[in-house]
């Protein structure tokens, strides 16, 4: 007999909106001190948003980041970045290093004095190390690129509400956007409050945990709505509460299964990529909660439609459960 792993029995029972006005509360107490975290302790930006200087460096022979990194240390830069870059066309004899450094002056940018102080460092540890490029990012460019990432936040969960509207009904769009809106600002409170560094990456781990979490809604929305048409005279808490505990094997599952591949770049990924690691691991935990005490709390209050399986669609949107009914 096949062994399978069970971390949920196959059928459960469990009451997950008895306390649905305190765990919507949390919710709620939750974004508003992420929102005053982030507008008084204000947010740690890498260098991709506060400025800088990227070098890429190449040598004839192979070299470690961490020997870079503690030759770099007696400089005092407050933000440095170092990534080897792979690419096939390099051959074995050329292996080239990306060096980010972030600046606190107006400026922006590095100094060819602290240039050629970081050369004389690496040469120091490596006498083959040359540098290819030399390349400045400003602080207005920096603004541009902190607006463009928060535009992509926002644009993303826009599209997201239109397909899930079109999808099912306005009431799930609007509870999936509210539940979208409770993971980002959750997520970027943590990395306030935490003081952890804000890049480009960090942007790119929110729109991934914007998919996975939305990902997450429509699976239970759209067993919610077959169980609305299956179960027509039952209470829509009820409903709710039997679509939950159908589809929590298949979201626990999911979950575990994601994090245990998070786990592993979170301990031998390296620094590099940690932060965007911690957000998305962050964002599971939180949009798994969302999905259930956020995005499904909004629909029960709202009521939905319990006619989908009528073929005359002239009273289409009007016929509406009371909510908890």
């Amino acid at each position: 007999m096949a062994f399978r792993l069970k971390l949920v029995p196959v059928v459960t029972n469990i009451d997950f909106f008895r306390w649905q006005w305190l765990t919507f509360g949390i919710s709620a107490l939750a974004m508003v001190a992420s929102l005053v975290l982030i507008l008084v302790m204000g947010l740690n930006f890498g260098i991709d948003f506060k400025g800088g200087t990227s070098i890429r460096t190449e040598s004839s022979t192979p070299f470690e980041v961490g020997t870079y990194r503690q030759a770099l240390d007696g400089l005092k830069f407050g933000d440095v970045s170092i990534t080897e870059v792979f690419d096939p066309s390099f051959g074995t004899e050329k292996h080239v290093a990306m060096i980010r450094i972030g600046t606190t002056d107006e400026a922006g940018s590095v100094t060819a004095e602290q240039i050629g102080a970081i050369e004389a460092a690496l040469k120091a540890v490596d006498p083959q190390v040359q540098f290819a490029s030399v390349e400045s990012v400003g602080p207005k460019v920096s603004g541009e690129l902190i607006q463009t990432a928060f535009l992509a936040v926002a644009v993303a969960t826009f599209g997201i509400m239109v397909y899930i509207w079109l999808r099912f009904e306005w009431q799930f769009a609007l509870g999936a956007v509210v539940s979208l809106i409770h993971d980002v600002l959750l997520t970027v409170g943590i990395f306030a409050l935490f003081q952890l560094k804000f890049d480009l990456t960090t942007i790119a781990a929110l729109l991934t945990t914007l998919g996975y979490s939305v990902n997450d809604t429509v699976v239970v929305f759209d067993r919610l709505r077959e169980n609305l048409v299956k179960y027509k005279t039952m209470p829509l808490v009820e409903v709710m509460n039997l679509t939950v505990n159908e589809t929590l094997s298949r979201t626990i599952m999911t979950a575990v299964t994601t994090a245990l591949a998070l786990g592993a770049m979170m301990i031998f990924g390296g620094d590099v990529i940690r932060g965007f690691v911690f957000a998305m691991l962050w964002g599971v935990f939180v949009g798994c909660y969302s999905t259930v005490y956020v995005a499904k709390n909004i629909v029960l209050w709202l009521g939905v439609r319990r006619d989908w399986g009528k073929k005359d669609d002239k009273s289409a949107g009007t016929q509406f459960a009371a909510p908890g009914k």
